[in-house]
């Protein structure tokens, strides 16, 4: 090149001389005229191939040009370029031609733009013309804004510093962000997208490991295999990883390379900082180096800034992303998973997978680099203070090698501690998700106290395992935080100690520990990133488990398109469990009904199961004709309109749906609702009755028009008249399903004459089959059974069905949705659960102080004290060195080195004991608010009344009790540590640069302002991100409960897509929320971390304009700490807005304080007799009871006596106040007007539990808690196994408790899905004997029994209560003929109250009911 440049007659390429060694730099003419020129173009040439690849390879579809388009633009450039090729020949440097020219272009392009506008106006015009004008200009802003991603289309520079974001900052700091503000998400971070490429990755990985398991298994003995299923556990964590890795891996290595690129440039600062010392000791060298160095090393932190944020932008994309991935996965096998399955993972445990498992797995895609990275930047950094301080530098290694260990130690007993913690949580949340689904229950038993000290048994123990965890964090940080002091005290001590002639000048030192610095980085994120990897292994491996449990088999059952049939078919629950049913061999004729009768757990569900294919086929086959409908035992409701809940995802056909409304006797109650079909229903139907929500569930089964109908005893929650209507009208042979197959499990025998086939089923066997006259003819069990019981259940079957009359009160049982009707706004009729609301604006000042006073202020004073002291150690270690660096050197030597080695090690050691103090008081402080705030929001949420369950869906709740409380308990504490660590070390680099330079007050105190300003305007719009994305992170929660609990019902109804569509929907407006707020972070980032460069530049600048009056320590000092604010500045609004983030978790769980709570369960200083009531006398006088202040009566002016030992029937139309009067016993709903008086006492002055344990209520739905039988019999311990097992065998349990392999321990499933509904039922009637009150309410108690278990559990009732008074609300009015009293009720009055044979012979409503029910 030199060549060239000399027969060009230029001068050399480069000179040293020209260019370095002098007072005024110029680059040589050849190298200007050469490698300056050239430079774009290679540039240009070289790249552009590639470049061109990557267009072809990520476009995005064209963008439209037309050919006119086309022609115009060549036709313009070309005729432009002759005109400037011209005038540059003519030597015309400013174009008047081409400004009008242009100018012209512009003026002439508005009128067809114009034109094009109003079109498009016109277009959305049309399209709205039947529209409120609030609609059309919601349309036309529709029209024209996508609300697209802007980082879609934004210029290269706006996407590396995120300008592109800052439209959303400047909305959010003007007014508090909407989630109708939030960009839509691209196409690349949509479920469908990610989730449609995953799964079928996914399935091929699990398929192989599964085949590889069966291949093993089968040749293994017992113990090799047991060994072998905990290795499948961990294997499929792994697949899990691979699976994910293959997916998302490529985008995230191009974050790899940006960090490595970072790494590049973090490396080159200290070298440059060597240099600038060297010039400040180098008196003849030019000034302009010293500028040329300090701009260098500004240059070089802003490039390492932005690629760092490049590096974390693509983490946390992935993040998402996997996120995404994982949350569809587990959703999709929640629906798919088989029932042996389905016991080992409860809902509780589900929610934990997509809640804290996720959160890991995003945790570990951001630090997972570090695990590999920090090894080997901890390498270059060692090797760096080598060249600077020779073999000394083995003394650092010898420190960061006893370091590793220890941590490595730590973090593995964090692990452990982790996953014991892990355990703890999914226990407290799964149990929590019993108590709000059996909330009903407890309330009525008085329950809430004995499953309070459960949840807080295992919230204590999981916060003893993260106190634990938490020390040990502390050793890890001190020791880490304290690391650079180490290394630095080893490798000087070492340095000065071998060889006198050693000398520490600021060159060695502050070079030194800025590459010390340097290494504290992956010194600090090695330990983090490997709990955090450690953590993530142990979400895999659960994630994996769950992920390869067993599915249902498609080939339970086949699909035939003439015949429904079982041959030889042999089922179980699950592979190991023994069969439920045996040789069942039946041909379904097409179009006919089969009734199938048996005892309680006798199989009759399990055989309607076996056709939907939920049960193991051992052997045999089963086929089914087309497609099918199910209606299960307990009605599965979904929290939605009633018009939803009957068309299930179906297009509304108006004659088929009100066919179907009528027949199912659903039309009178809808004109009672406040907001007709499109009324809003509780979660699981909480604000129906029994008979209602079964009603509901037949008429989503019969909308449908399917081929087959399962019917799983549809009848036995419904009054005996609606239950002859909906036979008639809809499952007997003149229903509106006449022509369809019907498969009718039922205990009502005056149904079984119309039945075309018969099936007996006795301990899972058919015993007999046939039609009803067959089976009676063969004088076999089945005859015997009618013969005895038939007599009171016939109906004379060619008698006009009487159509039920309407109900007088929608929903009697539920206080939640009347409250609605005091809202007269149109549009919120009908609306019943409240959304969880993001609250706006920063977090208020009394939320900090509340939080903070729980910690307790003698606590914050001791952590507030420590932080001053450990910085102030660090200020004055760091300072010592200054003054050691300036200390002149005297025949090659260094004096008073020792002392200066010991002073420097007594301030480094007490610095570290400061900071394991200040991090253990702040994790002990922490914990006890966290242990507070859950212990306050379990109360307010157990002493909350019914009506806000039914008010507040699940999800919100479950979402309070596992994300939030999590939150308080990891995230605020590690925020508070980062905050606080990083706040005081800002403030002693503030004052060590004005000590340096005073003058830098000057340029520090503007951007304090500035920082100040910067952070209150991200901080307002990412706290309300954070509140955007935790209100819409509920809904999938509670979206999947109820998708975990209805599984069998959308399976049986092949609605799998649509509720898969759901959850995508779901988990991306949760999705859209998430992806600004970590976007939002990167913004924060990139603007402060370019002010803290600003700071860097201007103590460099300083520093070389007072060369000749500062020291070389004091720039060193100065230079070296300064480098660390870029940092400093990011982290500290970083952590504040993490705190304040993770406040709102507090804010959250704090907003039930408020809620209405119910009175108080105990009062102090009760005089109530310890055996009250004594006789059980019940008094009404003139009482009244409403759902909601302002509403009309529900129950009106009843007074009536009931007296010791009566027994009181009470019957009524639905709604007509039956199931009120309950509530108003038990005081679920507080009188409004009279009073009930037990025993003399007005139960209204005395406490709640007082009362709710000194009667007895077996209600209409039967509900089991997770935990042993005895539990659940008797979960305060209060009787012994004697009174237990007596209690049984008159509950008519006892044979079948005795034969379970673990009796009275036997561990029942989630909701006691593991005992049939009637067994269920049984059980509470136990707990009912084992309490044996005065007072025994029944709420159609033995619904679900069949006649023979109904008529022994009566006789058990009257003898084993006879001296109790008993209240039963019954459907089955042949159960209360015999009873002292019956009270009839009708819109809310009692309109007749005699004895049975009396109300008989006045003819009045008795007397027609007992003729609709046959038995007159």
């Amino acid at each position: 090149m030199d060549t060239l440049c000399s027969l060009s007659g230029l001068d050399p390429l480069w000179d040293w001389n020209q260019t370095w060694y002098t007072h005024n730099p110029e680059l040589s003419n050849c190298f200007q005229n050469t490698v300056l020129v050239w430079a774009p173009c290679i540039y240009l040439w070289v790249l552009s191939p590639f470049y061109c690849l990557h267009l072809y390879c990520h476009g995005r579809g064209r963008l439209p040009l037309s050919s006119l388009c086309s022609a115009k633009l060549v036709r313009q450039t070309a005729k432009t370029l002759c005109v400037i090729h011209w005038e540059r020949v003519r030597g015309c440097r400013s174009s008047v031609f081409l400004f009008f020219f242009w100018l012209l272009g512009v003026v002439c392009s508005l009128i067809p733009l114009h034109a094009k506008v109003q079109l498009a106006v016109d277009q959305v015009r049309e399209m709205t013309t039947d529209t409120d004008p609030k609609s059309f200009h919601a349309n036309l802003f529709l029209f024209f804004s996508q609300n697209a991603c802007p980082v879609q289309d934004a210029s290269f520079l706006s996407k590396i510093l995120f300008w592109w974001f800052s439209g959303l900052l400047f909305k959010g700091y003007r007014s508090p962000l909407q989630a109708e503000d939030l960009w839509s998400l691209r196409e690349e971070d949509t479920s469908e997208k990610i989730i449609s490429d995953l799964e079928e990755e996914w399935t091929a990985e699990r398929t192989k490991l599964q085949h590889t398991s069966i291949a093993l298994g089968s040749r293994l003995p017992e113990q090799a295999q047991f060994l072998r299923k905990i290795q499948k556990e961990q294997s499929s964590g792994f697949c899990l990883l691979r699976t994910l890795a293959r997916s998302f891996g490529p985008y995230f290595l191009t974050g790899t390379l940006c960090l490595m690129v970072h790494d590049a440039f973090m490396f080159s600062v200290p070298q440059v900082l060597s240099l600038l010392l060297g010039f400040m000791k180098d008196e003849d060298a030019p000034l302009w180096k010293g500028y040329f160095y300090a701009s260098l090393m500004f240059l070089l932190s802003c490039l390492q800034s932005i690629f760092n944020h490049q590096y974390t932008y693509t983490c946390f994309t992935v993040g998402m992303r996997v996120k995404t991935a994982v949350m569809g996965l587990v959703y999709r096998k929640s629906l798919v998973v088989n029932s042996a399955a389905r016991r080992t993972c409860t809902v509780g445990e589900i929610v934990n997978l997509v809640s804290a498992d996720t959160q890991k797995l995003m945790d570990f895609v951001v630090y997972f680099n570090a695990v590999w990275l920090a090894p080997i930047e901890i390498t270059l950094c060692l090797f760096f203070l080598w060249q600077h301080l020779g073999p000394s530098a083995l003394a650092g290694i010898a420190i960061v090698i006893f370091i590793f260990p220890l941590n490595g130690f730590i973090a593995r007993k964090r692990s452990k501690l982790q996953e014991i913690q892990m355990k703890y949580m999914d226990g407290r949340v799964k149990l929590m998700n019993e108590i709000l689904n059996g909330i009903k229950i407890l309330k009525f038993y008085a329950w809430e106290k004995a499953f309070l000290e459960q949840v807080l048994g295992y919230r204590e123990k999981e916060l003893k395992t993260l106190k634990k965890s938490q020390i040990l964090y502390s050793v890890s940080i001190a020791s880490f935080n304290s690391s650079s002091f180490l290394i630095a005290f080893a490798m000087f001590g070492v340095y000065v100690l071998i060889d006198d002639k050693n000398v520490l000048d600021a060159q060695k030192i502050f070079v030194s520990m800025a590459l010390i610095n340097i290494l504290k980085t992956p010194l600090s994120q090695l330990p983090f990133a490997m709990s955090t990897t450690m953590q993530a292994l142990v979400s895999l491996k659960r994630l994996g488990k769950f992920l390869c449990q067993d599915e249902l088999k498609p080939d339970n059952v086949t699909r035939e398109s003439f015949k429904s049939v079982f041959e030889n078919g042999t089922f179980s629950w699950s592979k190991d469990g023994p069969p439920c049913l045996k040789r069942i061999s039946v041909r379904v004729p097409c179009g006919s009904l089969v009734a199938v009768v048996g005892h309680v757990g006798s199989g009759k569900s399990s055989l309607l199961s076996a056709m939907l294919g939920e049960t193991e086929k051992r052997s045999g086959a089963v086929s089914v004709k087309g497609s099918s409908a199910y209606v299960p035992q307990q009605a599965w409701i979904q929290n939605a309109s009633l018009q939803d809940n009957i068309l299930f995802g179906r297009e509304k056909k108006e004659s088929w749906y009100q066919r179907v409304l009528e027949a199912c006797a659903l039309l009178p109650d809808l004109d009672n609702l406040p907001a007709g079909d499109t009324t809003e229903i509780g979660e699981k139907g909480l604000n129906l009755s029994g008979g209602q929500k079964q009603r509901v569930s037949l008429a989503r089964a019969v909308y449908r028009k399917a081929d087959v109908y399962l019917l799983d005893d549809p009848l036995s929650a419904v009054d005996a008249h609606v239950g002859q209507h909906i036979f008639n009208k809809v499952i007997g042979p003149r229903g509106i399903l006449r022509d369809k197959t019907r498969v009718l499990v039922t205990h009502g025998m005056s149904f079984l004459p119309q039945a075309d086939l018969i099936l007996v089923l006795v301990d899972g066997e058919i015993s007999e089959r046939g039609s009803y006259q067959e089976l009676l003819n063969r004088n076999g069990a089945f005859a015997d059974f009618i013969h005895t019981f038939a007599s009171s259940e016939r109906k004379d079957c060619t008698e006009p069905p009487t159509a039920p009359r309407a109900p007088q009160h929608w929903l009697p049982t539920a206080p939640g949705v009347c409250s609605l009707l005091c809202n007269h706004i149109q549009e919120d009729l009908g609306k019943l659960t409240k959304v969880d609301k993001a609250r706006i604006g920063r977090v208020k000042l009394e939320m900090y102080i509340e939080y903070f006073h729980t910690i307790g202020l003698p606590l914050i004073v001791s952590i507030v004290f420590l932080y001053a002291f450990q910085q102030a150690a660090s200020l004055s270690y760091n300072y010592w060195l200054s003054l050691w660096a300036d200390q002149p050197v005297i025949n090659g030597t260094q004096l008073n080195t020792d002392l200066k080695l010991g002073v420097y090690g007594a301030l480094g050691f007490a610095q570290g004991i400061a900071i394991f103090g200040t991090t253990v008081a702040i994790s002990l402080g922490c914990i006890i608010a966290s242990h507070h705030l859950h212990l306050e929001l379990l109360n307010n949420v157990l002493h909350s009344p019914m009506s806000f369950f039914e008010s507040t869906p699940s999800g919100n709740l479950l979402n309070r009790f596992a994300k939030e409380i999590d939150a308080i308990d990891n995230m605020i504490p590690d925020g508070l540590k980062m905050m606080l660590g990083y706040f005081f070390k800002l403030m002693e680099v503030c004052i060590i640069v004005l000590m340096a330079t005073p003058f830098a007050a000057v340029i520090i105190l503007p951007m304090a302002f500035l920082y100040g300003f910067i952070q209150s305007f991200y901080v307002a719009t990412s706290c309300q991100l954070r509140r955007l994305e935790s209100v819409s992170r509920s809904p999938i929660y509670t979206h999947l409960n109820e998708t975990v609990q209805g599984a069998s019902v959308i399976r049986a109804f092949n609605e799998q897509s649509r509720f898969i569509m759901g959850v995508n929907h779901k988990v991306d407006h949760n999705q859209t929320a998430y992806f600004p707020r970590f976007v939002a972070t990167r913004w924060l980032g990139v603007n402060l971390e370019f002010l803290g460069n600003g700071i860097v530049l201007a103590a460099s600048i300083l520093s070389v304009m007072s060369k000749g009056t500062l020291s070389p320590g004091m720039v060193g000092l100065a230079v070296s700490h300064s480098l660390q604010v870029t940092g400093f500045l990011s982290w500290i609004v970083r952590s504040w807005t993490d705190v304040e983030n993770n406040i709102v978790s507090v804010e959250r769980v704090k907003e039930y304080a408020d809620t209405p709570k119910e009175a108080a369960w105990s009062i102090e200083g009760s005089s109530l007799p310890p055996s009250w009531p004594q006789k059980g006398t019940i008094e009404f006088h003139d009482y009244g009871l409403q759902y909601r202040k302002g509403l009309e009566l529900a129950l009106k002016g009843i007074s009536v006596h009931i007296k010791e030992r009566e027994k009181i029937g009470i019957v009524g139309r639905t709604g007509a106040g039956k199931s009120s009067l309950a509530l108003g016993i038990f005081r679920i709903l507080e009188a409004a007007k009279g009073q009930i008086y037990i025993d003399g006492i007005n139960i209204a002055e005395i406490g709640l539990h007082d009362l709710r344990s000194r009667i007895t209520i077996i209600p209409q739905d039967p509900v089991l808690f997770s935990g042993s039988l005895r539990m659940n019999l008797d979960p305060f311990d209060a009787y012994t196994d004697e009174e237990v097992w007596n209690a049984l065998e008159l509950a008519h349990l006892k044979n079948f408790v005795s034969e379970l392999p673990d009796k009275l321990n036997h561990e029942c499933s989630e909701g006691g899905e593991n005992l049939s509904l009637g067994q269920r039922q049984l059980v509470c009637l136990a707990r009912a004997l084992l309490r044996k009150t005065k007072i025994l309410v029944l709420d159609e108690a033995t619904a679900a029994l069949d006649l023979e278990t109904d008529t022994l559990i009566q006789s058990t009732i009257r003898s084993q209560f006879e001296d109790c008074a008993v209240l039963t609300i019954a459907h089955r009015l042949n159960t209360i003929m015999d009873y002292t009293k019956v009270i009839v009720m009708d819109k809310g009055h009692i309109v007749e109250m005699d004895s049975p044979s009396n109300l008989i012979a006045k003819r009045g409503q008795f007397y027609y009911m007992c003729r609709e029910a046959g038995l007159l």
